[in-house]
């Protein structure tokens, strides 16, 4: 008989989406991460969609093997070591794990001009306006 599975843990998936995302922005693939920790890379993808929980130790690793504190892991913010980031915070790495959104970020933080950066943005939010009207 088949346990019934348990359904995923929204801490366990907001993990495992915070590794996602400072993978992605290392440019660093599901199998090189899994080859740093002794795992497969099929073991990386059930972290980072939260169906097996990353252990303490585990996480510790992840962290440096990323060069970023644990704690951006759990979404602690460093200004208030003993809170959570918000909602918006949450809203911003879920943009952030769409195909192509790093390297979109990493293009833009590249832009030597200011007023370039400004009509990039007032652009994107023009085709976002024409397309919902």
């Amino acid at each position: 008989m088949r346990k019934k599975s348990k359904p995923r843990d929204p801490i366990d998936a907001e993990v495992g989406h915070r590794i996602r995302i400072h993978r992605n922005a290392r440019g660093m693939s599901q199998t090189a991460l899994g080859d740093e920790l002794g795992v497969t890379f099929q073991q990386v993808q059930k972290y980072e969609k939260g169906v097996n929980r990353v252990g303490a130790g585990r996480l510790t690793r992840i962290a440096g093997i990323l060069a970023i504190p644990v704690g951006a892991l759990l979404g602690v913010d460093a200004d208030r070591p003993n809170t959570q980031s918000s909602s918006a915070d949450s809203n911003v790495l879920e943009c952030l794990s769409m195909p192509g959104a790093v390297r979109l970020v990493q293009a833009y933080a590249q832009l030597p001009n200011s007023a370039i950066r400004s009509t990039i943005v007032d652009l994107v939010e023009q085709i976002t306006h024409a397309k919902n009207e």
